[in-house]
């Protein structure tokens, strides 16, 4: 038990101390340079937890690891299911069916194709291609966080995967905007995009929220409608964290299944919990039967929650683990992203026709 009389103390110095570090990299993403890049607190956490892990961990006593693995195990399932408090089945209704057509097309695809690219074609390990995959097609670092305890893999098999959202994530929001004004805006027959059409594809290929928030808003004279749609359809793609990864949990049981992995002849069936109450948690932020400035507050909290589940797993992450791995994991990203932008781009034109 974490809470253990013996280690009680150990264990709530561990959770302080990452709490600190979280509420540093907070007041860091809030800085007007860094918010114009659209980094989350999320990602600036995992990066100080990577800092710390390579340079300092030999400085901190041993004892405070359990307060550290808490925080990357108990409170990221916690902070998940708030999650929940950010979405309302209205939102999902208001985009209409072409937004969640899309968002099932390109999560659906992503996470196959990165799955099977990562594994199959380029050699990387099953966590790892999953992880970077799932990433890509649903909700960037949330996304991974989501799926790291339903795989029970490694802290820097997560770090790998983050660092891909990362890095392809901040790309496409330099990518989009000009996509959009020398391209889709003023092209004519196929190639055009109205607000609305790109505002979808936006919200059903872009990474991280926070990157989906600023493509709009780095788009001259760009008109309300495009941002909402940006925002309700990845708010879509976000709450198919829960789906994904029920299917995700029959999968690895049938995976185990088949490789004679069972027990007594019976399938261990992984039930991720926390994602069916995510989706609880939502249905009851549907019903607005709390007041919004309350649920803002919870989702600052949340926020912080994330954040400090990120720097945990960003200290589980020593470098000497990445040694092996070469190019795939960019190679399978890679391949990732040229599907989310030219295939999302077919997939909105032929949903939205």
């Amino acid at each position: 038990m974490a809470f253990s009389p013996q280690k009680r103390k150990g264990t709530l110095s561990g959770i302080l101390f990452v709490a600190i570090f979280s509420a540093a990299a907070t007041f860091i993403a809030g800085l007007p340079p860094v918010q114009s890049l659209g980094l989350s607190p999320l990602v600036i956490g995992i990066v100080m937890g990577i800092f710390y892990a390579n340079t300092l961990h030999n400085q901190t006593p041993e004892e405070w690891q359990s307060g550290i693995t808490f925080s990357a195990k108990k409170i990221l399932r916690f902070a998940i299911v708030f999650y929940g408090f950010r979405i309302t089945f209205q939102q999902i209704a208001e985009v209409g069916m072409d937004g969640f057509l899309v968002s099932l097309v390109m999560l659906t695809s992503t996470l196959i194709l990165g799955s099977w690219l990562g594994y199959k074609v380029f050699g990387m390990e099953k966590d790892t291609s999953i992880l970077t995959a799932s990433g890509a097609a649903v909700c960037g670092a949330a996304a991974v966080l989501a799926t790291e305890p339903v795989l029970k893999s490694e802290e820097y098999k997560t770090a790998i995967a983050v660092s891909m959202v990362v890095l392809f994530g901040t790309i496409s929001m330099f990518l989009y905007p000009v996509l959009y004004t020398t391209i889709f805006e003023n092209a004519s027959g196929f190639l055009h995009m109205t607000a609305r059409e790109f505002g979808i594809y936006v919200g059903g290929t872009i990474h991280e929220v926070a990157q989906v928030v600023a493509v709009p808003a780095s788009v001259p004279n760009a008109p309300e409608e495009m941002a909402n749609a940006a925002v309700i359809v990845k708010m879509t793609r976000v709450i198919m964290i829960a789906p994904m990864l029920i299917v995700l949990g029959l999968y690895l049981a049938y995976t185990a299944k088949k490789e004679g992995g069972e027990t007594n002849g019976k399938m261990k069936l992984v039930i991720p919990w926390f994602a069916v109450y995510f989706i609880g948690v939502a249905g009851f932020n549907s019903l607005h039967l709390v007041p919004q400035n309350i649920v803002d507050i919870i989702n600052q909290i949340d926020t912080f929650l994330l954040t400090m589940a990120m720097t945990a797993l960003g200290m589980g992450t020593v470098f000497a683990k990445f040694k092996g791995l070469g190019l795939a994991p960019v190679y399978t990203a890679t391949a990732m992203f040229a599907w989310l932008v030219v295939g999302g781009f077919v997939v909105t034109k032929l949903v939205c026709a």
